[in-house]
């Protein structure tokens, strides 16, 4: 009886820290990127480098001006590290909310990378926060691609695009 209380607790648990953007992060992430806010990187004047970590259909529907796409699942670690040479670039990794560009900005880390950051909660509150994406045309538009209906709820602002 004991294991099965644990067992509620812990559910109702992740299902509460889901809640929020920071339960969720909380939840599926285990904060080895250090997360850089949507205002600081729309207000930065250092040269950043931007990595899109999403899959293609999302990152042609809408992306961060001059952002490069990475990918995920096609992710290649070699081409992106031949690309940019210098180790102390700074980079900034995003992807819907900030799960998968965790995993891409880790790569990068242990290829030596030290400047490297996780847009914490990616495109979505970057659009969210009123900063324009665009398409792949390089035209201004409010579609963005929410990857799943669960990570949709997360997108306040724009049109919503599943597929």
């Amino acid at each position: 009886m004991g294991n099965l209380i644990v067992l509620v607790l812990l559910f109702v648990f992740k299902c509460h820290s889901q809640e929020t953007l920071s339960g969720l992060l909380n939840t599926y992430n285990n904060n080895s990127v250090p997360y850089i806010s949507v205002q600081e990187l729309a207000a930065s004047k250092t040269k950043t480098i931007v990595l899109d970590a999403r899959e293609s259909k999302e990152f042609e529907i809408s992306h961060i001006k001059d952002a490069i796409h990475v990918g995920f699942d096609s992710f290649n670690l070699k081409n992106t590290t031949q690309k940019f040479n210098e180790k102390q670039l700074a980079i900034v990794v995003y992807c819907s909310l900030g799960v998968r560009s965790e995993d891409i900005a880790e790569q990068l880390k242990k290829a030596g990378y030290s400047n490297v950051k996780n847009l914490y909660g990616g495109i979505f509150e970057w659009k969210n926060s009123g900063f324009p994406v665009y398409d792949i045309k390089n035209k201004e538009t409010d579609s963005i691609h929410t990857y799943s209906i669960e990570w949709g709820k997360w997108l306040k602002k724009g049109i919503k695009v599943y597929d």
